[in-house]
């Protein structure tokens, strides 16, 4: 395990669980140059614990597979070590600084024939897991991520911290490339954008709109979606799944026509489906759309994904999350930089604009 921090203690307890549980898995040693937490791994998990890469593969341990949660300018660095020791990682979002850094990572797993899995939590979300199989053609998105402010990952800006969840889901559901960015963001109580508003065109006519905050004064994380004849609602949170259906087209026949010719077009908003669910008040559904639940199996996202990692790693199948989604999904999030600061020089706000890792 590299890296006992914020995030990397929540890898450790799984792996430990895993291991506990007899899942065929042992913890064997945690990277932490900081003597605080290097201190607390090892008291609470009694392994070795080294301050370097460098010091742990001097060791001379038998390692596998390893867990990189480390700060993102350090992902490049600490990954093509493990990379060119013989070792499968899962590295935490984003993964890596720039696209350069990333691909070269992608090079060096080809090299050495290793798996390369980006963290993209949200991907093993249980809620994501049971629409996927759903899936018909989403058309437009509409994604909020909000949460409180911490001073945790604040090496980067809130689109690397929090929206890059987000942009993966859509990127893969959308399967297109993108045609158009236009985004603005604003630091607020950090040097880099703390609060940023995004939409993306995609070359099929896809259209999604992604808002992210880390100085909320709620938490939320939801996405929703719309295909044609059909609304997805996804919280994310609450691991909850609503899909709302015109289930045909004599359905929509006690609907106004400019209602019904929204929902089966796909391009109805939520406020407006909210309101069509209302009005079936305790009488039911309003007329022509039905409300289901599909039922959504509970589980921790980083267990799943972890998991899934490891299960890539003895099988040696391609990982539920690929290296080359996790760049794609950086390049998007480098997009969406060069618009925020394109759209802070025409704001004239560049004195206190920063972007990037």
């Amino acid at each position: 395990m590299a890296g006992a921090g914020a995030f990397g203690r929540n890898h450790l307890r799984v792996y430990r669980e895993l291991e506990t549980a007899g899942l065929g898995v042992a913890l064997a040693a945690v990277v932490e140059p900081d003597l605080g937490s290097a201190a607390e791994a090892a008291a609470k998990y009694a392994v070795p614990v080294f301050s370097s890469v460098r010091e742990l593969l001097a060791a001379g341990l038998a390692l596998d597979a390893a867990s990189v949660a480390v700060p993102t300018v350090h992902h490049h660095a600490v990954a093509s070590a493990l990379l060119d020791a013989g070792l499968d990682l899962l590295v935490e979002k984003p993964l890596a600084a720039s696209l350069a850094e990333a691909d070269e990572m992608l090079a060096l797993t080809e090299k050495h024939h290793r798996i390369l899995q980006p963290g993209h939590l949200e991907r093993f979300n249980p809620a994501v897991l049971a629409v996927e199989p759903k899936l018909r053609r989403p058309m437009f998105f509409e994604a909020h991520r909000l949460s409180l402010f911490t001073p945790r990952a604040l090496d980067v800006d809130v689109v690397l911290d929090l929206m890059i969840h987000d942009l993966d889901i859509v990127l893969s559901f959308a399967a297109s490339p993108v045609r158009e960015v236009r985004a603005v963001g604003l630091p607020i109580l950090s040097p880099k954008v703390d609060i940023a508003n995004v939409r993306v065109e995609f070359e099929s006519g896809c259209v999604a709109n992604f808002t992210a905050s880390r100085v909320s004064t709620e938490r939320v994380r939801k996405l929703r979606f719309f295909e044609p004849r059909q609304y997805v609602s996804i919280d994310y949170a609450r691991q909850d799944l609503l899909v709302i259906r015109l289930d045909a087209p004599s359905a929509s026949a006690g609907l106004p026509p400019e209602i019904a010719a929204a929902i089966a077009s796909g391009k109805a908003d939520p406020a407006l489906l909210a309101r069509l669910a209302a009005a079936g008040g305790s009488a039911g559904p309003a007329p022509g759309l039905s409300f289901a639940k599909p039922q959504v199996t509970p589980g921790e996202p980083l267990r799943l994904e972890i998991e899934s990692f490891l299960d890539s790693v003895r099988t040696r199948r391609q990982p539920r999350v690929t290296a080359r989604q996790g760049r794609n999904a950086l390049a998007l999030a480098l997009q969406i930089h060069a618009s925020m600061a394109a759209h802070a020089h025409r704001a004239g706000l560049d004195d206190f604009f920063e972007t990037g890792a």
